[in-house]
């Protein structure tokens, strides 16, 4: 069944450019801004997307892999089917590591894990939910960073070893430690100390599928 367009979000993109962080022959790896679908949402109003920008330069750009709409930080845009499909295989395999930065609300404990499975919820989509009943497998690692500057609240790096659907999210939720700025999961008050969701991807290694060597790129976050 279709759905109006009438009935479907408006994500207003942001002005914000992207940032062209590694580029050779067969892939680049760009920061998205935050406010930027990866690719184009359902509703015509969603079009701008950061594929449609990057192919306006890089007509041959693909999508591997993609972060949300709030979260900034690295995507790898593949520029062939084989690096499309070089890449697509060690997400499959996960050994593509990829290093989250975030800032959370309370004092997060200094180190640990959080291996919850995630569904998607039905009765709110498009949100998704822990569920032990029909929740695929999400595990997330946690390392707290010192940050004297942040009062009420904690800069941590997180490491997903799985790559759900608004697992970071979740998960910090889930203990009791929502991500700043966060709109979908977070309290009203969670929402308002924050301009956008405090979530970076800052840092990933992959195998460059060419020469066979580790690649490791950082990008920095905006907060």
């Amino acid at each position: 069944m279709s759905v109006e367009p009438q009935a479907l979000a408006i994500l207003p993109a942001t002005q914000d450019a992207y940032r062209i962080i590694y580029q050779d022959d067969v892939l680049l790896v760009v920061d998205k801004p935050s406010h930027l679908l990866t690719v184009p949402g359902r509703h015509p109003a969603n079009h701008d997307c950061l594929i449609s920008r990057v192919q306006q330069n890089f007509p041959t750009a693909q999508v591997v892999h993609r972060l949300d709409y709030d979260t900034s930080g690295l995507v790898i845009l593949p520029l062939n089917k084989a690096t499309l499909s070089a890449i697509s295989k060690q997400f499959q395999a996960r050994t593509i590591e990829k290093d989250y930065l975030a800032v959370v609300a309370g004092d997060l404990p200094d180190s640990g894990e959080i291996n919850l499975p995630i569904a998607a919820d039905a009765d709110n989509r498009p949100l998704y939910k822990i569920c032990a009943q029909s929740g695929k497998p999400a595990l997330t690692h946690f390392t707290r960073l010192a940050d004297p500057a942040l009062i009420d609240s904690s800069r941590v790096l997180l490491q997903p070893v799985t790559g759900r659907s608004h697992q970071l999210r979740l998960h910090l939720l889930s203990i009791g430690h929502a991500i700043l700025g966060d709109t979908l999961y977070g309290t009203k008050a969670i929402a308002k100390r924050a301009p956008r969701l405090l979530l970076h991807a800052y840092q990933i290694r992959f195998q460059h599928p060419l020469s066979g060597e580790s690649v490791q790129l950082t990008a920095a976050p905006p907060f």
